[in-house]
């Protein structure tokens, strides 16, 4: 074979390789059906958007940060003072400003009401909203709750309409839903993420003492706390709260159901109410559960003294496998189920002791320290401090035997609503009204917040004891 047949060769080979390398054509159409479909989603996210991005809110903060130095030795000083330079001032605090959002749940009597993140206000000294239309309102909270993260703060709208949000249940949600997400990440203004419900009841975060969170993959950036988390339907179901740091794709709300509650109270008790049973529990591992004979519940370790749990006839070492006749999964589960018990009802919750099954009759408690944040937030907006006159104030004080009850007046702010009102240190509460036909007594400053909060822009008339004098003022809220 010479040289010429040998390239003949070589060039036939080598047109048969590239042709059979060479990448086939095909061709793909989307047929009409295709982007009916597509077309049909597209306009789902277009109607939640334009539904909810109106009633959603832009949250300014304002924080005074106090600084505690040590001690500045002598001769720092004097070092400065040779050169005849002073010694630089260090500021003993700092404001911060921060970013966050919240959405408009109702309107009442001429006030536009705000669900957000505690996180988002907590230490705010000046808190600013601003609406879609761009008008910028002050706004004052009505209460707080740090376990849940929870927050209402309302804003003074007078006859103006505002958009409101229609808030959804949270326990019908499926992984797997698609959702969207409004917020103002980094402070970009409503803006709209989809993406689907990643996984349900997630806890043992770290975040809030009470976590069973909503996990989405829709984007959720710092700014985007409070915002809501919406279903297809534009239903809020949850509020946007947490992302995991140097992470994609994870992010975290509290669910809309915990988030109702909890502003339910807040408008009604001015604080939170949460069930109390009185336990320390711990989850049952695999090795416990086949130790104890029992394929799920929670360990019983100790039993508070005179708690709920213990009248109840709880003991440690017991297996709680229901509640109510629910089955209990885990820690997290029975403090759900029994925070959201009303203080008062009695339940069967269901025990192994020692192998054999045992059902109890237990009268749910009251949480001690259910989240008072909110009246101290209620009471500083009127500028007054009191508290509950007991024995060993009656005693210090001299306050007369007739005087059978009351609140003591600790405090009065200058310029206050309760200054204006005429209110001094020292004097004493014991009853309190919108009108004179519905004066009650004052026993407990749980008292004064619920005719407060009953009141609304009313003003409350108290009754009050000054000296061996008795008066009556009137204590308006603050314009």
């Amino acid at each position: 074979m010479n040289t010429r047949q040998l390239l003949k060769g070589a060039l036939a080979v080598a047109t048969l390789v590239t042709l059979a390398s060479a990448p086939v054509s095909a061709s793909v159409t989307a047929t009409q059906k295709d982007f009916s479909v597509a077309e049909s989603l597209q306009k789902v996210f277009e109607s939640v958007a334009e539904k909810v991005k109106p009633a959603v809110v832009n949250i300014s903060t304002v924080s005074e940060i106090k600084i505690n130095h040590p001690p500045i030795p002598p001769e720092f000083r004097d070092f400065f003072h040779q050169f005849g330079f002073p010694f630089p001032e260090i500021p003993e605090q700092f404001q911060m400003r921060a970013l966050g959002s919240g959405f408009i749940v109702k309107e009442k009597d001429g006030w536009a009401y705000i669900l957000t993140n505690n996180h988002v206000i907590s230490h705010a000294k000046v808190i600013k909203v601003k609406l879609s239309d761009g008008s910028v309102y002050r706004a004052k909270v009505v209460g707080r709750d740090p376990k849940t993260d929870v927050a209402l703060i309302k804003i003074k709208v007078g006859s103006k309409k505002v958009p409101t949000v229609q808030l959804g249940n949270s326990d019908d949600i499926k992984v797997g839903e698609f959702v969207i997400a409004v917020g103002n990440p980094y402070g970009l203004n409503w803006t709209v993420t989809h993406g689907i419900i990643s996984a349900k009841g997630r806890h043992g975060l770290g975040l809030n003492p009470i976590e069973d969170f909503i996990q989405t993959d829709a984007a959720i950036n710092p700014g985007n706390s409070g915002g809501p988390l919406c279903d297809i339907h534009g239903r809020v179901i949850g509020i946007n709260t947490a992302i995991v740091r140097n992470a994609q794709g994870l992010g975290f709300a509290v669910p809309i159901n915990i988030a109702k509650k909890v502003m339910n109270d807040l408008l009604k008790y001015g604080k939170v109410i949460r069930g109390w049973l009185g336990v320390y529990i711990e989850d049952v591992s695999p090795e416990l559960a086949q130790k104890f004979g029992v394929k799920h519940g929670v360990l019983v370790t100790k039993v508070m003294p005179g708690s709920p749990a213990e009248k109840g006839g709880l003991k440690s070492g017991d297996i709680i496998v229901k509640f109510n006749g629910e089955p209990v999964k885990n820690v997290t589960d029975l403090q759900l189920k029994v925070i959201n018990t009303p203080p008062g009802k009695k339940v069967k919750i269901t025990v192994i002791r020692n192998g054999a099954e045992k059902v109890l009759t237990v009268k749910i408690g009251q949480m001690p320290g259910s989240v008072n944040v909110a009246t101290t937030d209620l009471m500083s907006k009127y500028g007054i401090s009191v508290q509950k006159l007991t024995p060993e104030l009656r005693k210090k004080l001299g306050v007369p035997d007739w005087i059978k009850h009351g609140l003591l007046v600790t405090s009065v702010k200058p310029g206050s609503p309760a200054d204006d009102a005429g209110l001094r240190e020292g004097d004493i509460i014991v009853e309190a009204g919108v009108t004179p036909r519905t004066m009650k007594p004052v026993k407990s400053v749980d008292d004064l917040v619920n005719i407060l909060n009953q009141a609304g822009n009313s003003g409350v008339l108290l009754k009050v004891i000054r000296g061996e004098g008795v008066i009556y003022v009137v204590l308006n809220p603050e314009e």
